[in-house]
């Protein structure tokens, strides 16, 4: 045997003991990783076991149910296939109803939007009892949308209203705040009422704008409205874009005038002023005081497929104006 084959046969133990260590490394790792694996769908799956069954079942079910005149209680359902689109296509109550929860939209957002951020400066600036005024401001945003409404419904009540007891006070007559043409301008303030949901994430915002920037820009000599235009809003805008896309997905879907309509009922509906009869209490009408659970099913997944557009055309109109520290699309 030569020398160089003696060597070899030398390496074979050393080589051998290597790759068992090796193979003894590498299974406590796999180990590991199945480890790691499991707790992950461990922690996700009552997410994922309620978002099937509280979120896809039931769009599945109202899907299917759009293409029916199934009423809820009887047995003589038809499948009508897409009639009901066809018959909401040509109603014009259904769209009238879609105008006024998009015109909501687009007077309501914008507002709250703008009241939020300003009373987010406010309380973001050094003064006595900062804290005390951020807790008072966002309590509002508090009270569940039921209190909030009745608490409105009777500040608003035209007989026993403290808001007319107010102005019969100086002199002047009540006024039918809850009927038309006033109703939409309560809706709007129960909207505005709730603005300090804004403020909070807004102002979570403002304390991220790096100081040095605001330093810089007064030793240049701008204003604080030139600062706050051109160096504020710009690092805010992807707050204020997610804060508008939310806000119109809330507002479209709004049943707020339920809640402050007059206690006279309809057909087992409770009777809301024209100018509040929008788009979802169109839909709670056609459900519960007509028994139409096909068409009202029809009417939330045309709901649905307008506020995907309406998001889309969001994100794509505002790419350009929206400033990210880092880039959205950027490969990790």
């Amino acid at each position: 045997m030569t020398v160089d084959q003696m060597s070899t046969v030398a390496d074979r133990p050393r080589a051998g003991a290597s790759a068992g260590r090796t193979r003894s490394a590498e299974r406590p790792r796999s180990t590991m990783t199945a480890r790691r694996h499991r707790a992950f769908y461990m922690f996700v799956a009552p997410w994922i076991v309620g978002f099937l069954l509280l979120t896809i079942v039931p769009m599945a079910y109202a899907l299917w149910l759009s293409f029916t005149t199934f009423d809820g209680i009887s047995p003589n359902w038809h499948y009508v296939g897409l009639g009901n689109y066809r018959e909401l296509m040509n109603d014009s109550v259904t769209w009238d109803s879609l105008g006024r929860a998009g015109l909501f939209a687009v007077v309501s957002v914008p507002l709250s939007i703008v009241a939020g951020l300003g009373l987010a400066v406010l309380v973001n600036r050094p003064i006595r009892a900062r804290g005390l005024f951020r807790t008072l401001l966002y309590l509002p945003a508090v009270v569940p949308p039921v209190g909030a409404g009745i608490a409105f419904k009777n500040l608003f009540d035209q007989n026993a209203g403290a808001t007319n007891g107010v102005l019969t006070f100086f002199g002047f007559d009540a006024i039918g705040w809850l009927a038309d043409p006033y109703a939409r301008y309560v809706l709007i303030m129960t909207v505005l009422w709730g603005a300090g949901n804004i403020m909070i994430i807004s102002l979570a915002g403002l304390q991220d704008v790096p100081r040095e920037l605001h330093e810089a820009a007064r030793i240049d000599g701008a204003s604080a409205w030139r600062t706050f235009r051109s160096i504020t809003v710009p690092l805010l805008s992807p707050v204020l874009l997610f804060q508008t896309v939310t806000g119109v997905i809330a507002s479209v879907q709004t049943i707020m005038p339920m809640l402050l309509a007059p206690l006279a009922t309809t057909g087992g509906l409770t009777t809301v002023p024209q100018s509040n009869y929008t788009y979802m209490i169109h839909v709670f009408s056609q459900y519960f005081a007509l028994g139409r659970y096909g068409y009202a099913s029809a009417l939330l997944w045309v709901l649905f497929v307008l506020i995907l557009i309406a998001t889309g055309l969001i994100f794509r109109f505002t790419s350009g104006v929206v400033f990210y520290n880092v880039d959205p699309e950027a490969k990790k």
